[in-house]
């Protein structure tokens, strides 16, 4: 097993963020050659999922997450806490904060157009994000 954390830092609400060549670096770097590797971000309001990347389809999730969780509706977070990104927790609970993606030949295995990336979702963006990268295998 070999684990490595990776920093990521966004910018603003919505970014999407493309982290597969250094998902890539970390399994090259495990010399592991057939297994798997496990990324879970370590925060409620960004999520990691796949997605190819081209703005037209990224344009288009983030419409999907704005339905799902728009933001002129009350969160009963918001009440609570007053920082204004109950949203952002929706948003990053239904995506999700981890992905279990195949290594084989000691690379990802990833389908041609899919990449890895880590969705800020966040209302407070310009953050830095921790993703765990775990791989295992032989």
């Amino acid at each position: 097993m070999f684990k490595k954390t990776l920093h990521v830092t966004s910018q603003h609400e919505g970014d999407i963020i493309n982290i597969t060549p250094e998902i890539k670096k970390i399994v090259h770097e495990s010399n592991i050659n057939n297994g798997l590797v496990h990324l879970f971000v370590r925060h409620s309001t960004a999520a990691i999922t796949t997605i190819e990347f081209e703005p037209g389809v990224l344009s288009d999730l983030k419409r999907a997450l704005s339905v799902l969780a728009p933001d002129e509706i009350p969160y009963t977070h918001n009440s609570r806490w007053g920082d204004g990104n109950g949203r952002s927790h929706v948003k990053a609970a239904l995506v999700g904060p981890s992905l279990l993606v195949p290594v084989e030949g000691g690379d990802l295995a990833c389908g041609t157009w899919q990449q890895i990336v880590l969705l800020e979702l966040d209302v407070n963006a310009g953050r830095e994000r921790t993703v765990v990268c775990t791989v295992m295998g032989a």
